[in-house]
């Protein structure tokens, strides 16, 4: 009897119970219940945090040297990327900025750029003005882009804005909005167009500095930046008429030289009794820059990073956008062909910044001092399967961002013309100290 049993116990084993059984299958335990391994990961995940614990550390770690040999030194031992390409295209749009502005003053324009040089250089200064470089560069190429020689510049496309919005829409929004106007509509319009505009990146800065992920204030201000400079640029070489051109002068051809015009702001000033915007929009840098519009896309990058960093505000977000982007037509400043390039001008820049770049937020953290460490980008390896298999929680290498501040002043030297750091320490998930 009892070996009766024995033998139909064995026979309810599983095939292969000896073979799964053996010690070179055992060690291949997942990491959740191999006792070693779970072990290493909670030292792993115990010495991230007395990393990260000091409180004080972004603060110490502020640059208090005026030695440019110190910056010297570092550009010597600095692993270069192909990254740092945009140093060189910033350098070079900064370089013909200052090189095209008249009256030619050779002295006085090369004091601009050694002082350039030395705010690059000196480790004190660098810290706060290299993050914001974007946008202290899209401030000077669009001022003096008005220097550019008429000649060199392409043609003056009048029809083509038009004849886009006919063939996307069947109609022209611009005409159909502004067709009738109230001073009441008026105000309406201008509180996104006129001040919006200019204040709401500062004020966004400030907000996402505040309650978001650290870091995420550098990327807005760099995204804010290069599209900036995209959007010049573009208007630059494909100059096309805005809605006012075509009812001040019809489909007649423009030629530069021609002054700007203010078109639904005039409305403003005369509501007021003030000069804010005659003055400005007639004596404008870039008068035939109707596409894209930055309007639109400064609307949309700033919905698109505080709906990410808080998406309770997306609805929000979404009514501004097209409160805004009602305004740029009712105020007869642009097509919605141009808002539509603007859009995916934004979109285009804050997926590769949120892929790559931007901080994650979590959303158990109420400040940005809550935040014991920061992962970046949405590229990475699968962290469950890493975790499963006893791979997860690699040590990550920290970075410090001391220049948040001076981000929020560069925002607010844009808006009038168109710091310390957080005492939390930054981990990537890349391989390699981001400085820039």
């Amino acid at each position: 009897m009892q070996t009766h049993v024995a033998v139909e116990t064995e026979a309810q084993l599983p095939l292969g119970w000896r073979e799964r059984m053996s010690p070179s299958k055992l060690d291949t335990i997942p990491g959740r219940y191999n006792l070693p391994k779970m072990l290493s990961r909670q030292s792993t995940k115990q010495k991230m945090r007395e990393d990260s614990s000091a409180p004080t550390k972004g603060i110490a770690t502020l640059q208090t040297s005026f030695r440019v040999t110190d910056t010297i030194d570092l550009l010597r031992t600095r692993r270069w990327s192909v990254l740092d390409v945009q140093q060189v295209i910033l350098a070079a749009f900064t370089v013909f900025s200052v090189w095209i502005i008249e009256p030619s003053a050779p002295i006085i324009k090369s004091a601009v750029l050694l002082g350039y040089l030395l705010l690059l250089f000196m480790p004190i200064s660098r810290q706060f003005f290299l993050p914001s470089w974007p946008i202290w560069t899209y401030l000077l190429y669009f001022f003096s882009s008005r220097f550019i020689p008429f000649d060199v510049r392409p043609g003056i496309f009048v029809k083509v804005l038009p004849a886009l919005e006919d063939i996307l829409y069947g109609t022209n929004f611009s005409n159909t909005f502004s067709s009738w106007n109230h001073p009441v509509v008026d105000v309406i319009a201008w509180f996104p167009y006129g001040l919006g505009h200019f204040g709401l990146p500062a004020i966004c800065s400030a907000i996402m500095f505040i309650f978001a992920a650290p870091g995420t204030v550098p990327m807005f201000a760099k995204s804010f930046g290069w599209m900036s400079l995209a959007g010049v640029t573009i208007q630059l070489l494909f100059p096309c008429t805005p809605p006012w051109y075509e009812r001040l002068h019809g489909l007649e051809p423009a030629r530069y030289g021609m002054q700007g015009s203010p078109a639904g702001l005039a409305r403003i000033d005369a509501l007021f009794g003030v000069d804010m915007y005659t003055t400005s929009f007639t004596t404008a840098p870039v008068p035939f820059g109707a596409f894209p519009s930055l309007h639109a896309a400064d609307a949309i990058l700033e919905a698109l990073f505080m709906s990410y960093c808080f998406p309770r505000l997306r609805a929000l977000c979404t009514f501004y956008v097209c409160w805004i982007c009602w305004a740029t037509m009712y105020l007869n400043h642009h097509y919605a062909v141009d808002l539509l390039g603007g859009g995916i001008m934004a979109y285009t820049i804050f997926w590769v910044v949120r892929r790559y770049w931007l901080p994650r937020p979590q959303q158990a953290k109420k400040y940005r001092w809550n935040y014991e460490y920061v992962e970046v980008g949405q590229v990475q390896k699968n962290q469950m399967a890493d975790e499963e298999f006893g791979y997860g929680m690699m040590p990550k290498r920290s970075a410090d961002w001391g220049d948040e501040f001076t981000v929020l002043d560069s925002f607010r030297h844009s808006a009038s013309s168109s710091g310390s750091s957080s005492p939390t320490s930054i981990r990537s998930d890349k391989s390699y100290r981001r400085d820039d």
